[in-house]
């Protein structure tokens, strides 16, 4: 009925007039972006099937990048999860350049790197692993070793061949040599621990021998044994041969009966990461299924009108995005690194975020306008909602670029490109089908059958059949489609609850403990990745890493302490102060000062026997090659060149290092150390390179959303048409970070180079959440901060809703996974959505409220004739709005019941339209109950209320037509007192 149409329209229109918000506007910005998105509508809605099949042409194309995925993989530990150009990296080519390996006298303590090798670690099915028996079947394990072989063309590769040398000889493991020469009386010999004197020489045996009961340093029993096999580094294929065979072999076909044998190798590490791509192909597949049972469960229960197809297709767009993103990248060469696995979930999530919101919009549009014109308005309505979360998402992901993690760049470059092409195949595939859609529901087709299909339920059919085979409603007050149940819930009942002044301090009270909780958890965070959850949670590596955990944590690496240039070390006053740092190193509390390996000491032992006089630089020089001529191992320990020592090293060995604190504190407090010895040091050991993130994760952290805080806020208070707002968008960044980042903590999950990349994408979804809300909040045009709540509330909390369920569920299926990698990324997730979609449904709500200048509530002024009958009819309004009926885009619309024309009679209903008008005598009668409106000249706002009975609404009859607002009785109120708007104001008239 056309009296229904003229308010609703009316109030529309005036609700895109430019906004003064308590004089604080900033939709300078705002504006042009919304038309020109409703001018890029109308021309999509115009020409769909072009904007339909262009992306599909452009995903095929670009998707042939994916023949270069094998080329572009780069999942090297080294390379990706340390930071690039780290401390380590750098020490490690200093000793590299130094003390270069001698593979004549292997050292495993001299390694600069990993070294290659195969390992074992057996574990007594007694409470005692030192027994014949026990040893017997290690000694058939090391046999078994020693007899393995792979053929490499016509070339035999065995482990004798292969094997590092010392003294021509492969390099024993000592605990089988000890086994062999006392035999059966090994149980009842006295084993030193941690050093055992063996012929001329002492053993370390803290590497070899685990989980020790010791009394006064004799081993009384012990629970494990791990042996070595360490190969050659010179040939990296031959080697990699051998141990991918060893793997096949070893421990599959062993029968143990008094031992339990875990193996791992050097390759171990990289091959069960790489192997955990094949964890997440089938997982994607779920998720996809997932997401499309949620969309139709969820759809509307109208054959004509639910979304189903388009939500399908909501989803194909944003496989397409993946699609061409992933394959443009894999065509300009960017590495492709198993954490971008993670990305098509995250973009399946973000993806179907805009899908909802542009569906919300394009529901609220007139079911009777051309389709294009609807996707004009659609587009208009949405263009600031998507434009926000799609730019802040985007720039998130390209800040994340500044990490010195090359893992981190390549999920921040891949997922960022995916998130851009998702925006643009929104806006043009998803808008194209909207269209598609939009011509089948004017037709009123089945949207499975594509059969033309009733509005009504014709009489005597079923209930099954109007379910099946009845569709096509829509709201007569309004002309848009139904509103769902869900959007009355937020509007009946959700946010009037929450806009109680008790219901609020509860949410303050929540609010406080949430936050008390979250920064408790930030001091609780650990730092850094553990090597073991590289690997799926039942790779045989893990197994063997629980192991050396458990019975070999005890003694934890050699450290190499290197004095990096020249230095006297015949001159007693320099010697001093090394000696004094040494000692510095020796009272650290890890490290153990009874086991030290220094050259020098040594060479002044051997010049006082000798009768040497070393503090002479002459003669130290000229005795020092004979000395290392004698002690080989020594001999890599100093760079002697040109009668020249360029550097030289010693170690110092640490204990109890266990947990990765524990490594943080350790590398922290030694390079502290080196760098106050007034010598120059450097500290090293392979493992350094995996520990250097601890030294820049927080660092970076902290920078990376700091960075991205501050553009997020930039961009909000461009886009936002209010600055504190925009403020409060920045604070729900603040506040769902440390809400994350402390309940991660508690929920066991440590801040590494996978946490940091989920934080940054944290900001991306916060701003989602609380933009939407802030976004609506200030843009509708209540009166007061509670009913602007309330009405944001109605419009986006279910479409929010939906996006964050959606999300949820793109990513739930990551927990069923093996791989620690996806279980945190799923972890994480959920907290940035849980904690986002409270602050933006919950919180924000609520916060803003508190700020009449948020609310956009202009200053009151003196009150006129028609404001005080304003006033007079307030209660009146209120009134019958309780009593007649639901509240309807803003405005009620109960059925007539009288006539309120007292002189002449009026049809219950009236047809208005452009150019012909139901008219008499130049007046057109209005029923009473039916809201009038008031416009504010001075703040453009549309005020409610129902007039008098004899209330009337007189139609000038001028080429430019124009309404008047008659209040009251026309016999008291002057014609030149009532306010006039335009009709050019109005699009319906």
């Amino acid at each position: 009925p056309a009296r229904n149409f003229l308010p609703t329209k009316l109030s529309l229109n005036l609700s895109k007039m430019p906004v003064n918000m308590a004089g604080c506007t900033t939709d300078c910005v705002e504006t042009p972006i919304s038309i020109c998105f409703q001018k890029f509508g109308r021309f999509v809605g115009t020409y769909p099937w072009w904007f339909f099949i262009s992306p599909l042409v452009i995903s095929a194309v670009l998707g042939s990048g994916f023949y270069f995925l094998e080329d572009r993989e780069a999942n090297d530990i080294e390379d990706q999860f340390t930071p690039v150009n780290g401390p380590a990296k750098l020490e490690r080519q200093f000793v590299q350049q130094n003390f270069p390996q001698n593979d004549s006298v292997f050292s495993n303590q001299r390694l600069y790197t990993d070294g290659v090798y195969a390992s074992f670690i057996a574990v007594a099915r007694s409470s005692n692993i030192l027994t014949d028996a026990v040893f017997q079947e290690l000694v058939t394990l090391d046999r078994k070793v020693k007899e393995l072989n792979v053929s490499m063309g016509h070339e035999a590769l065995t482990f004798e061949g292969l094997c590092a040398r010392r003294y021509k000889k492969c390099t024993p493991n000592k605990i089988l040599d000890i086994y062999k020469y006392y035999g059966n009386d090994l149980e009842t010999t006295e084993l030193t621990f941690p050093f055992f004197r063996f012929g001329f020489s002492y053993i370390f045996l803290g590497y070899s021998v685990g989980g020790v009961n010791i009394k006064s340093s004799v081993i009384k029993s012990a629970k494990a044994v791990r042996l070595f096999y360490f190969l050659k580094e010179d040939n990296r294929s031959r080697t990699d041969l051998w141990l991918n065979e060893f793997l096949k072999v070893f421990p599959s076909n062993l029968s143990l009966n008094f031992i339990k044998v875990t193996h791992s190798t050097s390759l171990s590490r990289q091959v069960e990461f790489e192997a955990n791509t094949k964890d997440v192909i089938p997982l994607f597949s779920i998720t996809y299924v997932i997401k499309n049972i949620y969309f139709v469960c969820f759809s509307r229960f109208d054959c004509v009108r639910n979304k189903v197809w388009v939500a399908t297709f909501g989803v194909f767009s944003a496989g397409l995005a993946v699609l061409s993103s992933f394959g443009m990248m894999l065509h300009i060469g960017v590495p492709f690194v198993m954490t971008v696995a993670n990305s098509p979930f995250l973009i399946l999530g973000i993806g179907v975020d805009d899908m909802f919101i542009l569906i919300s919009c394009w529901q609220q549009t007139n079911v009777h306008d051309r389709v294009e014109s609807r996707l004009s308005n659609t587009y208009k309505e949405a263009a600031i909602s998507i434009t926000i979360t799609t730019f802040t998402d985007v720039l998130a992901f390209y800040i994340g670029l500044m990490t010195p993690f090359r893992s981190v760049r390549s999920f921040c470059l891949y997922t960022s490109t995916s998130i851009l092409f998702c925006y643009i195949y929104s806006i043009t595939f998803f808008g194209a089908f909207l269209v598609l859609n939009g011509r089948r529901e004017n037709s009123n087709k089945h949207w499975l059958t594509c059969k033309e299909v009733p509005e009504e339920c014709p009489v005597g059919q079923s209930k099954w059949y109007e379910l099946c085979c009845v569709g096509g409603a829509y709201d007569p007050h309004t002309g848009t489609e139904v509103v769902q149940p869900m959007n009355h819930f937020f509007k009946k009942y959700y946010g009037p609850f929450l806009m109680k002044s008790w219901t609020k301090v509860f949410v303050i009270v929540l609010y406080c403990i949430y936050l008390i909780i979250s920064i408790y958890g930030c001091f609780q965070i650990q730092e850094g990745i553990e090597l073991r959850n590289l690997a799926a949670d039942d790779s045989y590596v893990v197994k063997y890493y629980d192991n050396e955990k458990a019975y070999f944590s005890e003694y934890g690496p050699n450290i190499m302490v290197v004095i990096r240039r020249e230095f006297p070390y015949w001159d007693e006053k320099y010697m001093s102060d090394l000696e004094t740092c040494i000692e510095d190193f020796k009272n650290l509390s890890f490290i153990e000062k009874d086991i030290f390996t220094s050259w020098i000491k040594s060479y002044k032992y051997y010049g006082y026997h000798a009768k040497l006089n070393l503090s002479a630089e002459d003669v130290f020089k000229d005795n020092l090659g004979r000395f290392l001529r004698f002690y080989s191992d020594f001999k890599q320990d100093v760079n002697f060149t040109n009668n020249s020592i360029y550097a030289s090293r010693f170690f110092v060995q640490t204990v109890n290092i266990s947990t990765a604190l524990d490594e943080m504190n350790m590398l922290n407090k030694l390079r502290e150390t080196a760098q106050k010895c007034p010598v120059p040091l450097l500290v090293y050991h392979p493992a350094f390179i995996y520990h250097d993130q601890y030294a820049v994760i927080v660092s970076n952290t902290i920078q990376n959303i700091a960075v991205t805080t501050a553009v997020m806020l930039l961009i909000s208070l461009l886009l936002i048409p209010n600055p504190l707002c925009s403020l409060w968008v920045t604070f729900s960044i603040a506040s769902v970070i440390v809400g994350v980042t402390g309940f991660m903590a508690l929920w066991d999950v440590h801040l590494d180079t996978i946490s940091m990349i989920i934080l940054v994408v944290c900001i991306g979804f916060s701003v989602d959440f609380s933009a939407h809300i802030s976004y609506a909040f200030v843009s509708n045009k209540k009166p007061s901060a509670n009913e602007k709540a309330v009405e944001a509330l109605f419009n986006l909390g279910y479409p929010i809703l939906q996006g964050a369920v959606s999300t949820i569920l793109g990513v739930v299926v990551l927990s069923a996974s093996k791989n620690y990698i996806f279980r945190t990324f799923f972890k994480i997730m959920f907290l940035v959505i849980f904690f986002g979609l409270l602050h933006g449904l919950t919180f924000i709500p609520v916060f803003l409220t508190f700020f009449e200048m948020c609310s956009g509530t202009p200053a009151k002024n003196k009150s006129g004739p028609e404001e005080q009958a304003m006033k007079n009819s307030h209660t009146n309004n209120i009134q019958a709005k309780a009593k007649d009926g639901e509240l309807k885009e803003n405005h009620t619309f109960p059925p007539d019941n009288h006539r309120t024309c007292q002189s002449q009679p009026c049809s219950a209903i009236w047809m208005t339209t452009d150019n012909n008008h139901h008219v008499q005598d130049n007046y057109m009668c209005v029923a009473s109950t039916i809201p009038m409106f008031r416009v504010n000249s001075q703040t453009y706002e549309v005020r409610m209320y129902t007039p008098s009975d004899d209330a009337m609404l007189r139609v000038k009859q001028q080429s430019n037509l124009a309404i008047k607002i008659v209040l009251g009785n026309s016999n008291h109120i002057q014609d030149s007192n009532v306010p006039t708007l335009n009709g050019s104001d109005l699009s319906i008239l």
